[in-house]
């Protein structure tokens, strides 16, 4: 017996359904692949600080980010130089010097365990990032600068928070620049 079309068809359509269908990987390989070589490239990007707990750091929007290397962490109580405490705020206070001398002997004993100075080192210094709570004093940190290069550690690196950059059509900025545009009308007129 003869089966019609419309039979033929559908026992087409049933041997095609029943077969085992096969799953094409070399595009799935390609996209991992492609993610795999995009995470490695931007991973080397952040520069994160180990943060402690008796430091608030101030914020910043800067983006330039500073070298690692000889890490001094100022709290309200003491200086930490590579993870040791140098200094004591009170003491440092207590003294009359402008060069911090617990922290100059640090610093060069730490100077000494390094190798020899490179040209670009002779000319900027060694690097040194303190990292300060927002809330010590102005002189404080004026003094630890002033002991950093006295040491010879010119390159000096501030540690801080990055904020979140604005919208510059954020409503909030808008007004500034309206303040700020009024503010030299005035100067320019008066």
């Amino acid at each position: 017996m003869k089966a019609s079309m419309r039979a033929r068809r559908m026992e087409r359509s049933h041997r095609r359904m029943n077969k085992q269908s096969k799953l094409n990987l070399v595009s799935l390989m390609d996209i991992f692949t492609i993610l795999v070589f995009f995470l490695m490239v931007n991973s080397g990007d952040v520069e994160v600080l180990q943060p402690d707990k008796t430091i608030k750091l101030p914020e910043s929007t800067a983006d330039v980010k500073p070298d690692t290397g000889l890490l001094l962490k100022v709290n309200g109580s003491e200086l930490i130089l590579q993870g040791q405490s140098v200094a004591n705020v009170e003491s440092v206070f207590a003294s009359t010097d402008e060069v911090i001398g617990e922290l100059s002997k640090a610093l060069k004993r730490q100077a000494s365990l390094e190798p020899e100075l490179t040209e670009q080192q002779q000319e900027r210094g060694r690097a040194i990032t303190i990292m300060g709570d927002q809330e010590i004093p102005y002189a404080l940190l004026k003094r630890v600068m002033a002991t950093c290069a006295e040491a010879d550690y010119r390159d000096i690196a501030l540690a801080v928070s990055k904020l979140p950059v604005a919208d510059p059509s954020s409503e909030s900025d808008q007004e500034l620049k309206q303040a700020m545009l009024s503010e030299t009308d005035q100067t320019v007129r008066g």
